[in-house]
């Protein structure tokens, strides 16, 4: 049982080591590009 509940903490600190480094190093920055949409105002 002791061994299971090692086996466990090892894989939290494991799957918590993994997020930071993802947060860190992974790229999630969004593509920026401009967009022109033409608009046309009607005139009463």
């Amino acid at each position: 049982m002791r061994h299971l509940v090692r086996l466990i903490l090892v894989l939290v600190v494991l799957a918590g080591l993994a997020v930071v480094a993802y947060a860190y190093f992974g790229d999630m920055s969004a593509e920026q590009r401009g967009v022109q949409t033409p608009v046309t105002l009607e005139v009463n």
